[in-house]
């Protein structure tokens, strides 16, 4: 039973950043969740949305001057080049609701940049944390083409991207849109097959049916070669981990932050949860005596 860091640690610290992944692993995860998207000039960078957001992300300027594409907020990640969305301060949330979740949780952390892949590698190298797997969600959406890097592409970059930094091995791809799973079936051992309701459909299943499956997920992610389903909590009940058990492939449920929840999901025989408080995960672990991922010391060295 495992504790994933979900973008880090996004009730926390500002997500898919490299302070707030490093404040993951000091907290102690056994993975590192984050996601990824390519910018016009194909490099990987870290980002939810495949358009800007202006709830993670903040226009500080130009790129250089005269930019036609400013303001980059609202932009399609694809349309915008490295140096343009290097521009963005995305160590804030904007604007402050009261209906934000994390509004009162997570330090805020001016002056962050969108990191890439590249870095991030660098950072866990850093801190030598060799022990910890890297969970990279591949932002893809067949529904918008228009956004959308080629699946096979954009696949091939991230394993040859971690292969540059010998982190393959200890690595796992995750998507929604499982053609990306496919493409991966001979790059990478571990693929999760990430599913909530709306993306149950032929479209995001790599053109597989559930009806053709009995409405079975284990049967379709087993299908498509994933070594482990990930479904939205709302999805889990007893009958899906015992199909999954049954083809045996884990079951490592997402976003879950409530205790309790937490604890019931565990009763029921789940793998991993995946959480934007590790550190709540980590005491309902404590009081159960199951195994803690060790926390990582520090390093000196500024991450932004």
């Amino acid at each position: 039973m495992e504790i994933h860091g979900h973008r880090g640690a996004r009730g926390l610290r500002p997500e898919n950043t490299l302070p707030g992944l490093a404040y993951a692993l000091e907290l102690g995860v056994d993975a590192l969740e984050f996601d990824v998207a390519l910018s016009s000039d194909g490099q990987i960078v870290l980002t939810h949305d495949l358009i800007v957001s202006p709830v993670t992300s903040a226009d500080t300027g130009m790129a250089v001057p005269g930019d036609e594409m400013f303001p980059y907020v609202g932009k399609p990640i694809a349309s915008l080049s490295l140096a343009q969305l290097r521009t963005l301060d995305v160590g804030i949330r904007l604007p402050k609701r009261p209906d934000d979740p994390f509004a009162l949780t997570q330090v805020p952390l001016p002056d962050t940049r969108m990191p890439t892949l590249g870095a991030v590698l660098g950072l866990v190298d850093a801190y030598g944390a060799d022990g910890v797997r890297l969970h990279v969600e591949l932002k893809s959406n067949p529904e918008r083409p228009d956004l959308t890097a080629d699946p096979r592409r954009f696949t091939e970059l991230v394993v040859e991207e971690l292969d540059r930094h010998g982190r393959l091995a200890n690595s796992a791809l995750l998507s929604f849109d499982w053609r990306v799973l496919e493409a991966a079936r001979t790059m990478v051992d571990r693929r999760f097959a990430l599913v909530e309701e709306v993306t149950i459909a032929p479209a995001w299943m790599n053109g597989l049916d559930p009806a053709d499956f009995g409405g079975d997920l284990a049967a379709v992610a087993e299908a498509v070669g994933a070594t482990v389903l990930s479904p939205d909590r709302a999805l889990v009940d007893q009958g899906l981990v015992a199909a999954a058990s049954e083809r045996g492939l884990p079951v490592v449920v997402w976003t879950v932050n409530d205790p309790d929840e937490a604890a019931a999901l565990l009763d029921l025989g789940v793998a991993g949860v995946v959480t934007d408080y590790p550190d709540r995960m980590r005491r309902l672990w404590a009081a159960r005596g199951l195994p803690l991922p060790p926390p990582i010391a520090p390093i000196r060295t500024a991450v932004a």
